[in-house]
């Protein structure tokens, strides 16, 4: 029994001896993976391995020695988690001794000492032996590059782990490691020896009389001049080793006395990298430096950036330059000062001063400007600068604004008051009479009524910018000025239409009014309300285009002061009453003006839903008045009203349905079920009762046998129900989805159809899983397949096919993809081929109006991704047996899919898809023609060398397409045309002499735009293939 036992413990260490002579006498790699396998899983022990090693390890043979030793090192990288504290000590002091060994076995021996520096059962004391060896046997420079990183490997393991131990070395820690690392010259040792100085400076470790060492072991790189290789499998970019230096020279005040003349010398030497390398770092030093590190080289410092800053073609160099100015002062304003000590900020900022005023008493120079930005840095450091600067600056600029009449000299030295301005808002003054610009306050606001009265443009802009700056100070501007302010914007409202002043005025407006809403309620609003009533007065007399000219402009201001709720509160009620007058009297309202007054709505509306309280009133007063005014517009009546025909247009009823969808998307779900408990009885019972003015001369049931009129108004029922939040319970939903259901086919208003389809498409995306959703797909599917069998509403099944197949195909519902599949058998179709070609577009694209995100619909992510993946090849089938009257279909909806999908998906397919693409370019329909244009033109960007393998037939179909009748195919094809120009030059080349002949003509187009792309293209072949290009 005993000598079975023997022989089978002697049959597996015969097997381990087998595979270590494979690996060190055989020259195999595989054996130490096996070997580390059997150790973990137990079969074999360290000590077994290293018995098996013995002849190996003390063979006189230095290579022998070093596969032998290079065996253990990879089986300890493997196996470490698993050796016990005396067998680290055992192992540590052999790895030591070996380190005295021949240079063939060092490598071997520091990867094993690296797997035991991961060790966790490593003995205190043995981590600094380890380091202390290298340091005194191994002369790291001369080992190559990977055994290099070995030894950085080792050292940050220790300092993760005994970072005690290491720091009771004190400076002879630093020493050792400056020693490894001096003359290092890779990049990917770099990076972690920067790292390692790094953490020695922040974790306090002892640098001793080493500083000055330590700097220039690291600053000899400075600034980097590296150029990764092409190809470079490591990914090291210059950056990462700039950063991570720069994090080494910024981390310690103690390098200051080293690098500031560093800084200071790089600055202004000739090369443009150095400059920005060294004011980056400058601006990094200044977060951890004080005026103690800066004093000496102050006067330096601010000589170098002034020359750069008014030298400089550069404008990286100059923002630079402005940002480490702007970090010298806000350290020096942060510097604890003692009694006795000097203020250095206030001499700094005295010498800038002194170099900077005098340029700005010369608007006309080229000196000016970098002055003021040179002012302008400093004083956006601290708010003592900030004051010091201005009290200085103000006064003068202010003068200089009087002294010289020309406005645009004026406007120069408005906008560099502008500009010292702004920066008072970043400090914030708890006593008023603190605050610098009030002893200014009242040549300031002269200053800005001068320029918002002034002709000038240009001055009036600045004007207007100066105005809404000074109104965010607060309790500045006094009751009087912001009258005054108000009457400025209420004239520059409503200059001539090619004047950027308006626009400008309107914008400050919204953003005064928010600060300031009872004086734009009391000297704006009532002017606005005004102006409205003249002009429909006008209106309602037949005479003034010229005071109708300015009703959209009137609505526009109404429009853009509503930023605050109490203005809400009043301009609100102003638009819905103008849109009300408009169906009274003798008004003779168009579409155009009708639009107006709702888009001015819409962008009240947008306003509001920043706030839940003024997005509810908003709701709550304007819903219920556009309803009233349809309902009413709809019912029929004896009296002819101009504005009830206006009102049911396809175009006036889409831009009142936006404004409801508006009002409707951020109400809180408990408003929104109010607010549908009356609008959808309003559509399905008839019910009125909530409408303002209900008394209507019919009964108002869209579903129920109601006027054509009366159905169009599903549309704002579509805004409402389908901009719901989707937790939201729609009563009567059943019938509801039904009437819906019914309405989209019929056939006597494609409008109104269009718009039951979309609402029904709407309501089915949101609604959650389960038998009810099932029970109306059915429905739905069952609708779609009776009227697409025979009859006269094919197309309107069609459309609710279309838009039931999109609000599945955005929640990934599996139903989905058997729509799909029906909408390809449509491409054959000869009466909706065209049409279910087109439809594909829908399917990939967002919609405005339903289905949106912002209406809460449910839209899943990379839903294109998925629809591309599962019906791209099908489609591609169906294509290539197709009847060759149907292609064109089939081709038409693939461009359409492609063209909407990511192009980093398209591009791993292009290869198989290109040959169809191009046979798109030939297809007759514009439509597809420039779909697939459009799709090919950023391909040709971003996949050259597979665009470039068919430049023959691109190179043709594009010059033939750029003589379409079609102006938008002829500018797309020439956009291609200039695309092409990134394929590489030598396949182009050829071309290059019929495509110039060729782009002569287009330059003749009748076309604006197409002569403008038509140089574009034309230039970039001319100069293909030239030095340079």
């Amino acid at each position: 029994m005993a000598a079975a036992a023997a022989l089978e413990a002697v049959a597996p260490l015969g097997a381990l001896w087998g595979l270590v002579q494979d690996f060190v006498m055989g020259q195999q790699e595989g054996p130490a993976d096996q070997v580390a396998a059997d150790v973990k899983s137990g079969s074999y022990t360290v000590l077994q391995v290293v018995e098996a090693l013995g002849s190996s390890l003390e063979n006189p043979e230095p290579r022998t020695r070093a596969r032998g030793i290079q065996l253990l090192s990879q089986v300890l990288l493997q196996c470490h988690s698993l050796l016990l504290e005396k067998e680290v000590v055992h192992l540590i002091l052999f790895y030591e001794n070996r380190l005295k060994d021949h240079h063939l076995v060092i490598p071997s021996v520091l990867q094993g000492l690296r797997a035991l520096s991961l060790c966790v059962a490593l003995p205190p004391g043995l981590a600094v032996s380890v380091l202390k060896a290298i340091f005194q046997e191994v002369h790291v420079q001369s080992l190559p590059q990977v055994d290099r990183h070995t030894v950085y490997s080792i050292i940050t393991n220790f300092m993760r782990t005994r970072e005690e131990e290491l720091k009771g070395l004190g400076a002879d820690f630093t020493f050792g490691f400056i020693q490894v690392m001096d003359g290092e010259k890779d990049p990917r040792n770099l990076l972690v020896a920067f790292r390692i100085v790094y953490d020695l400076i922040s974790r306090d470790y002892s640098l001793g009389p080493f500083v000055e060492e330590l700097f220039e072991v690291t600053s000899c790189y400075f600034p980097i001049d590296f150029t990764p290789p092409p190809n470079d499998p490591h990914g090291i970019q210059r950056e990462d080793l700039i950063l991570s230096l720069r994090a080494v020279l910024a981390s310690t005040p103690r390098f200051a006395e080293f690098l500031l003349p560093l800084l200071i010398e790089k600055v202004d030497s000739e090369i443009l990298s150095a400059k920005l390398d060294s004011l980056q770092t400058l601006n990094a030093c200044c977060a951890v430096y004080g005026q103690k590190e800066l004093k000496d080289f102050l006067p330096s410092l601010w000589a170098s950036i002034r020359r750069e800053v008014f030298q400089t073609a550069s404008e990286r160099v100059e923002a630079e330059g402005l940002a480490a100015l702007n970090s010298l002062t806000a350290c020096l304003s942060r510097s604890v000062l003692r009694a006795d000590a000097e203020d250095l900020l206030d001499s700094f900022l005295s010498n800038i001063l002194q170099d900077c005023r005098h340029h700005l008493c010369e608007p006309d120079m080229k000196l000016v400007w970098p002055s003021a930005k040179l002012l302008q840095a400093a004083a956006g450091a601290s708010a003592r600068a900030c004051d010091h600067i201005t009290s200085n600056v103000l006064p003068l600029l202010l003068e200089q604004f009087h002294k010289h009449s020309q406005s645009n000299q004026r406007r120069t030295i408005l906008e560099m008051i502008l500009g010292f301005l702004k920066l008072q808002q970043k400090w914030s003054y708890e006593d008023k009479d603190e605050r610098p610009l009030s002893g200014f306050k009242d040549q300031l606001c002269s200053l800005m009524f001068m320029a918002l009265a002034d002709p000038n443009t240009q001055l009036q802009l600045v004007g207007i910018r100066t105005l809404t700056v000074l109104g965010a100070q607060p309790d500045l501007l006094s009751s009087g000025d912001l009258e005054l302010a108000v009457g400025h914007l209420y004239r520059l409202s409503f200059l001539e239409e090619d004047s950027q002043s308006w626009v400008a005025a309107l914008e400050a407006s919204g953003s005064l009014a928010t600060l300031y809403p009872v004086a734009f309620s009391s000297h704006l609003v009532p002017k606005l309300a005004e102006d409205l009533c003249s002009e429909e007065s006008d209106l309602a007399r037949g005479d003034g285009p010229t005071r109708c000219s300015q009703h959209p402009r009137c609505l526009q201001a109404l429009s853009a002061v509503s930023t605050h709720p109490s203005i809400v509160k009043e301009t609100l009620p102003l638009l819905l009453q103008h849109l009300c007058q408009m169906n009274r009297g003798s008004m003779t309202p168009g579409t155009s003006e009708v639009i107006a007054v709702c888009q001015s709505l819409q962008q009240v509306a947008e306003k509001c839903q920043r706030d839940p309280e003024s997005c509810w009133y908003f709701h709550q007063t304007a819903v219920p008045c556009l309803l009233a005014l349809a309902v009413q517009a709809s019912t029929p009546e004896k009296e002819h009203s101009v504005l009830k025909k206006v009102l049911l247009e396809d175009e006036v009823l889409a831009t009142m349905a936006s404004v409801i969808a508006t009002a409707t998307t951020h109400l809180s779900p408990d408003l929104a079920a109010q607010s549908v408990a009356h609008v959808v009885p309003l559509f399905l019972d008839g019910n009125i009762s909530f409408l303002p003015e209900n008394s209507f001369s019919g009964r108002f049931q869209p579903f129920q046998d109601g006027s054509s009129g009366q159905r169009r108004l599903v549309a704002l029922l579509m805004a409402f129900v389908c901009s719901l939040p989707r937790n939201v319970e729609i009563p009567q939903l059943n019938r509801l989805m039904r009437e819906l259901l019914e309405l989209s086919c019929c056939q006597s208003c494609p409008f109104s159809s269009t718009a039951a389809a979309k609402c029904f498409a709407g309501l089915l995306n949101k609604h959650p899983a389960g038998q009810e959703l099932d029970e109306f797909l059915q429905l739905a599917v069952d609708k779609v397949e009776a009227g697409l069998s025979s009859g006269p509403c094919r197309s309107q099944a069609f459309t609710l096919l279309l838009w039931v197949t999109k609000a599945l195909v955005l929640r990934y519902h599996p139903l989905s993809s058997c729509l799909t599949e029906r909408l390809m058998g449509l491409l054959s179709d000869p009466e909706l081929g065209p049409a279910a070609a087109d439809g594909f577009s829908l399917l990939m694209s967002d919609c405005t109006d339903v289905l949106t995100r912002a209406g809460h619909a449910e839209v899943r992510i990379m839903f294109r991704q998925r629809f591309f993946t599962d019906n791209v090849p099908a489609l591609v089938r169906g294509f290539h047996a197709a009847p060759q009257d149907v292609k064109p279909n089939y081709l038409k909806g693939l461009s359409h899919v492609l063209n909407r999908l990511p192009k980093p998906v398209l591009l791993p397919e292009l290869p198989t898809l290109l040959s169809l693409l191009l046979e798109a370019l030939s297809c007759p329909d514009s439509v597809v023609q420039l779909s697939t244009l459009s799709c090919l033109q950023p391909l040709l960007l971003e996949a050259p060398q597979v665009m470039s393998l068919h430049v023959d037939t691109l190179v043709t179909k594009f010059l033939t397409l750029s003589a379409s009748p079609s102006m938008a195919v002829r500018i797309a094809a020439l956009q291609c045309m200039h695309a092409l120009t990134r394929l590489p030059t030598p396949v182009l080349l050829p071309y290059k002499p019929q495509v110039i002949r060729a782009l002569a003509k287009p330059l003749d187009d009748k076309k604006r735009l197409v002569r403008k792309e038509a140089v574009s293209a034309r230039g970039e072949w001319f100069l293909l293939g030239s030095p340079g290009s």
